[in-house]
């Protein structure tokens, strides 16, 4: 299979550029949504009931919380929709964040929506907090699901706190998380039959069902219509299994016109092998070499069970795919030199950016970092790849330094920016990538900036859930 490498500079029918605007008005929608919930909640006297008196203003407020928080989970589905002009204007990393930051904010202003309606209902029918609590839940319409939803969201919430997130395995997570979409399905009538926006304000109930239907459209059309469809179209299957490195195996995959996948090199998609039980369990995994013809290539590190699994995948196996996502890619590298710094498997999307970046020869320099010689993934290819291209290689191999750096021990004598300006001079005029665990990109980062290197000069992407 390694003849497939022949020429990784295959024209792909990738995506044109995402304008630069795109990403503001994107931006924008999310807070206007947030002033238009605020606007609705003030038209509807939301203000006047604010400052009429105790229990009517903590019943305000609390309608408002609520309000507000269902916004922000709605912009939480839409984030994770997998909207192509979103991951390709944001990057998956960037998404992550907001995301976290949406929900945790949205939870909040949830048990704020409860917490302040609970005591301003209980206040305005003078009967105690529990009595009041009893009455809402069974005998307001929509109230019993709206309380299986918050118990569901409560489920997704404490699971996403990120001490419970390291005892958790990744499948296990990912399951968990999906409850909150069955919670935000059970919310809705309990905001459609006794909501006061949905009940007394046309423009409200407009608005509302505007967002929850492009929030499920979002979410049909990208999670589910546009993955179906790219699976139908190009029937991909597994072609080959091949060990890289200790832990590290590749596969090349078979399929029709791979070549019009909207993929680029850098890029991960969301991979199910159909090879038996586990198989609904999607795994995300870069390109190693983008598409070409009818084949491309991912390499996974075995970090568990379902990673494992690879290496006994079998020729002709069956595989759904999901994507292309991330923004590793070249469409942001200005044209000049360029610097790769890889930590393990995270040579990976490097690789397959080495193959298709239209560079010139020696204007290209990789570091590539690794604990032993035999976890230096890739040998022959990288060979290939200086003496075609004429990438300049450095393995930097051996364990960790003592102290916080992305270097080896036995380079601890140098800075970490001394170093990098040793091994890529011109690494302050370069756009600068970078792949590998956290901590160690970091380090890279911090000596990247120290060197010279601009924020808009340097591209990367985090992975981990």
């Amino acid at each position: 299979m390694t003849a497939a490498v022949a020429d990784r500079r295959t024209a792909l029918r990738a995506p044109s550029a995402t304008p630069r605007w795109w990403a503001d008005v994107a931006g924008a929608a999310a807070w206007l949504s947030l002033l238009v919930v605020t606007a609705l909640w003030t038209a509807d006297r939301g203000v006047q009931e604010l400052l009429s008196g105790p229990a009517t203003g903590l019943t305000s407020a609390g309608r408002l919380a609520g309000l507000l928080s269902a916004d922000l989970m709605l912009v939480q589905v839409v984030l994770m929709a997998r909207v192509p002009l979103i991951e390709r204007s944001f990057g998956q990393d960037r998404i992550a964040r907001w995301h976290r930051l949406a929900g945790f904010t949205s939870f909040h202003l949830l048990l704020a929506h409860v917490a302040l309606t609970i005591l301003g209902y209980a206040g305005t029918a003078r009967q105690g907090v529990l009595a009041q609590t009893w009455d809402l839940v069974v005998t307001y319409p929509g109230m019993l699901l709206a309380t299986a939803a918050l118990a569901l969201l409560v489920l997704v919430v404490v699971t996403s706190v990120r001490a419970a997130r390291r005892r958790l395995r990744y499948e296990s997570w990912h399951l968990l998380h999906l409850y909150a979409y069955l919670g935000i399905a059970l919310a809705l009538p309990h905001q459609l039959w006794t909501g006061a926006d949905f009940v007394g304000s046309a423009a409200a109930r407009a608005y509302w069902w505007t967002v929850y239907l492009l929030a499920l459209g979002s979410v049909l059309l990208f999670r589910l219509g546009l993955p179906a469809w790219r699976t139908l179209r190009h029937r991909v299957e597994v072609a080959a299994v091949v060990p890289e490195a200790p832990g590290i195996t590749s596969v090349w995959l078979r399929g029709r016109h791979l070549h019009r996948l909207p993929a680029r090199a850098g890029q991960f998609f969301n991979w199910r092998f159909l090879d038996g039980p586990g198989w609904s369990r999607a795994h995300p995994y870069s390109l190693s070499a983008p598409p070409s013809g009818d084949l491309m290539r991912i390499t996974v590190k075995q970090l568990g069970d379902d990673s494992s699994r690879v290496t006994t995948l079998r020729p002709g196996t069956k595989v759904l795919l999901e994507g292309p996502y991330g923004r590793l890619t070249g469409e942001r590298w200005r044209g000049g030199g360029v610097t790769m710094l890889a930590c393990g498997v995270g040579i990976t999307p490097l690789l397959a950016l080495l193959w298709e970046l239209p560079y010139a020869p020696g204007h290209a320099v990789l570091l590539y970092r690794a604990r032993t010689g035999e976890e230096l993934a890739f040998r022959a290819e990288l060979d290939r790849l200086a003496a075609e291209r004429g990438v300049v290689v450095h393995h930097l191999v051996g364990p960790r330094a003592r102290r916080p750096s992305w270097l080896p021990a036995y380079a601890e004598g140098l800075s970490d920016v001394e170093a990098l300006r040793r091994l890529s001079p011109e690494i302050a005029g370069h756009d600068v990538y970078l792949c590998g665990p956290d901590g160690w990109v970091d380090a890279v980062r911090a000596a990247t900036r120290a060197a010279g290197v601009p924020e808009a000069h340097l591209h990367h992407e985090r992975f981990a859930w």
